[in-house]
């Protein structure tokens, strides 16, 4: 049998097999869902986060996770309408305090992850200068106006860019071979998030001279390696179009809609290990992690709510019409997947098998429920987006 049937082979085994052993655990299901609720649920979380010893470090601070505290500073915000809020939660406050201190004492604080042990440093600096800029730059946004500290993070990002090599353009990104936010390839979508950053800035940021030699490189970063990343990196990238004009023409962001929309499951919703691997050049021990966890543990084959609600979202940032029926599946199995007695969206880890009533276990269900809050109060075709997309 050739490498490509053997390969085959093991995939139709790994489905009759793990089919037999996924939990059936299923949240509590509603035909609508609670802002309240997930409100509730994401400021828990959040507050572990700021406290959790994992988290903590130098100078009274506490690291930004791709999981937990970034999702949060992005959803929280667009809760406040639904609970007719005024203002910042306190957590917000307290994580915008953080990020600002770190901003301020650059030259001072430790990187998230020393070299000592670690050998981290350059990736925790890339990491946290992309971050820190897009946090503050998303709460600037809201008022309209470019803070002091927002420029100083921005400069911060730009000088930790990379200008030379096969990652010119990009930031040195942290690598656990953790997917989808620290793996080997999360590096692009480091350099999305950065895109996102500077076209959310407020005050014409985007046309200011202190930007463009850094935003040419990463223009051409993310154009020269798109072709070859991963669904939920491209994801990202189509996501980044719809806040740097031009980024992307109308036809590249309709053909990543359309890659994102055949890989939508049977019940609407969208599944992570489907979207976070690489196909192309693989291999068989790439084509298992679709199906098996690093720890040799199955992966559930249903939909899950950070794919379903990251990809909802994007959808709708990209001017999908309301009236799409893919796009009406995805947000009808968000609507009846919240657990709402607790708020949350399930999800579990794609790297290893972990409690969900842990609180590492529950990472992804962090993100999960706030891509989920971003899905669900979305304003269909966004200002920023290029794409009208009239086929969809």
């Amino acid at each position: 049998m050739n490498p490509k049937g053997i390969c085959l082979a093991a995939l139709s085994w790994l489905i009759i097999a793990t089919g037999c052993t996924v939990s059936r655990t299923k949240p509590v299901a509603s035909s609508s869902w609670v802002p309240k609720t997930a409100a509730q649920y994401l400021d828990y979380r959040a507050s572990w986060w700021m406290e959790w010893n994992g988290a903590s470090r130098d100078h009274g601070t506490f690291c930004i996770s791709c999981h937990t505290a970034l999702p949060y500073a992005l959803a929280r915000p667009a809760l406040r309408p639904a609970l007719a809020e005024q203002g910042l939660s306190a957590n917000e406050q307290k994580l915008l305090d953080n990020v600002t201190k770190r901003v301020r004492l650059w030259n001072e604080v430790e990187p998230y992850y020393g070299d000592a042990g670690y050998g981290k440093g350059l990736e925790s600096r890339g990491t946290e200068a992309v971050l820190n800029a897009l946090i503050l730059a998303s709460y600037d946004s809201e008022r309209g106006q470019l803070g002091v500290d927002t420029r100083n993070a921005l400069q911060n990002m730009w000088a930790s860019q990379q200008t030379a090599g096969d990652k010119a353009g990009a930031w040195p990104w942290l690598q656990f071979d953790n997917e989808p936010w620290e793996a080997n390839d999360s590096i692009y979508y480091g350099a999305c998030l950065a895109a996102i950053a500077v076209g959310v800035a407020p005050g014409n940021y985007v046309d200011s001279p202190e930007a463009q030699s850094g935003l040419k490189l990463l223009r051409d970063y993310l154009h020269r390696e798109s072709a070859a990343q991963s669904t939920i990196n491209r994801i990202f990238l189509l996501w980044a179009s719809t806040k740097l004009p031009g980024l992307l023409t109308r036809k590249q962001q309709n053909a990543i809609i359309e890659e994102v929309l055949s890989r939508q499951q049977e019940d609407g919703g969208w599944r992570l290990a489907s979207i976070a691997w690489r196909w192309r050049g693989w291999t068989v021990k790439s084509l298992l992690k679709v199906w098996l966890r690093a720890d040799g543990t199955p992966l559930a084959h249903k939909s899950d709510g950070v794919a379903t609600g990251l990809v909802t979202f994007v959808l709708e940032e990209a001017g999908v019409s309301s009236e799409n029926v893919q796009l009406r599946r995805g947000l009808s199995w968000l609507t009846s997947n919240q657990n709402t007695a607790e708020g949350f969206w399930p999800a579990t880890s794609i790297n290893k098998r972990k409690s969900l009533t842990s609180d590492t276990g529950r990472f992804m269900s962090d993100a999960a429920t706030a891509y989920a809050v971003l899905a669900l109060t979305a304003q269909k075709g966004s200002a920023g987006s290029v794409a009208a997309v009239a086929a969809y």
